[in-house]
């Protein structure tokens, strides 16, 4: 549904994409109001890790102001400075219904990283008012709520990390690897190399995994360090060639170092009858470093010629749900991910399709186009929150392949891409530093 302008302020009804209206309200300071948050459910309002999603914005925020409505289902968010710095964060580690935690949990998030950010509930909890503040970022800690995964609030620290005021040192508390959300191994080997296109210098750009945690109790910790920068460069990326080699990890945490083993030897199974050069390692933590639950899972990553990086992962079942998980049906599982990533192609996997966009939006005044597979729904929606944000709109072209002489489904040697063209609005970072 379309945003309301109403005193300048995006109104929007609905907990659907809540990441997205914050993420997007920080970047181009425009304050919103989000009513009728799960107001027909019987747990209506803000769940837990929505709100540890704002405190994390607060932390790497400076005047980010947050009002909640007295029932909890409204929000007003006006949007601070992103500061960055140093970060420490607690992600939250369930998810319910109504404005859950982990959106509370990701609210907090925000307002760490943002100077003066305002966030208004209402008395239900179904509606919010979110002004942003000035993005500081600096040192941040944050435990994140765990009914979602760290990726879920890592994902917003990456996209709004250069353009804080100070270099973002994010220390993030919490479930490392979540069906829900995208692991911090798919994060580190996707993800990263698709803003090393827009920064091109890799000064202090790290995300090191110091512990790993499983759902449903966590206890994993990643820190991640980003640099600022003043202005994000355009980008022609239409080219992403042939996979040369594939890498992986395996991790098993609080299980039988067997489980990796086993992994391994069935996802190369796999690929081995695709390319030879396939090498997993794996990863068999003790102790501390191994989390509060045990699991165990793989991440695989296919690098092409040219530099772009598709990723697959696949996990064990949450402790506790009575279905039991084979290692060999997991490593299978994951390959199979994997060809399926490739098929699809394009210049970025298809989790990070919505990031390209983003960073290509923010660019400088010029021309950026790249080609990607088919798009993702959550990229399209993305898009739409865009034009509303920030006033851009991309051509899309759809490219069939050359190779597919079939119109055929079943036939086809790879999936049709999508050419996406755009003009950057060129986003300053006025807040940071210059000589």
């Amino acid at each position: 549904m379309p945003a309301v302008i109403k005193d300048n302020v995006l109104m929007y009804k609905g907990s659907n994409l809540f990441r997205q209206r914050l993420l997007l309200s920080v970047l181009s300071g425009r304050a919103i109001k989000i009513e009728d948050i799960r107001s027909n459910h019987d747990d209506p309002g803000l769940k837990e890790y929505e709100v540890n999603l704002i405190r994390l914005i607060d932390k790497i925020t400076n005047g980010t102001r947050v009002e909640l409505g007295e029932t909890g289902t409204s929000m007003y968010f006006q949007p601070g400075i992103l500061v960055g710095g140093q970060v420490t964060h607690s992600c939250c580690t369930q998810r319910g219904i109504g404005l859950k935690e982990y959106e509370v949990n990701l609210i907090r998030l925000i307002d760490k990283i943002t100077n003066g950010t305002r966030v208004e509930l209402g008395e239900t909890g179904t509606s919010m008012y979110f002004q942003p503040g000035i993005l500081v970022g600096g040192q941040v800690t944050h435990s994140c709520c765990t009914q979602r995964g760290i990726g879920y609030y890592l994902e917003v620290l990456l996209a709004v990390g250069p353009f804080c005021k100070e270099p973002l040192n994010a220390v993030l508390q919490g479930v490392t690897h979540h069906d829900l959300d995208v692991s911090v191994d798919k994060v580190k080997l996707a993800a990263l190399p698709v803003l090393l296109k827009f920064i091109l210098v890799d000064d202090g750009l790290e995300l090191k995994v110091v512990r790993r945690g499983a759902p449903p109790l966590g206890g994993g910790e990643i820190v991640f360090r980003c640099p600022v920068r003043r202005s994000l460069r355009p980008l022609q990326w239409t080219k992403w060639g042939l996979v040369k080699r594939i890498r992986g990890v395996v991790y098993a945490l609080r299980v039988s170092p067997t489980f990796a083993n086993r992994v391994v030897e069935s996802a190369k199974g796999v690929m081995l009858n695709f390319l030879p050069d396939v090498y997993i390692n794996t990863d068999q933590c003790r102790g501390p470093n191994a989390g509060k639950s045990p699991g165990f899972g793989v991440s695989l990553v296919a690098e092409t010629n040219e530099k772009t990086f598709y990723c697959a992962e696949a996990k064990s079942e949450e402790v506790g749900s009575g279905e039991i998980s084979l290692p060999e049906e997991i490593g299978r599982q994951c390959a199979l991910k994997l060809a399926d990533e490739i098929y699809r192609g394009g210049a970025v996997d298809s989790s990070f399709q919505w990031l390209l966009a983003l960073w290509m939006a923010l660019g400088q005044k010029d021309v950026s186009e790249c080609v990607v597979g088919p798009l993702s729904d959550y990229t399209i929606s993305f898009l739409q929150h865009l034009k509303e944000f920030f006033g851009v709109m991309f051509k899309l072209e759809v490219l069939r392949s050359e190779l597919d002489e079939s119109d055929e489904e079943d036939d086809k040697v790879e999936a049709n891409k999508v050419k996406m063209t755009c003009v950057g609005i060129g986003y300053v970072n006025i807040s940071k530093r210059t000589l």
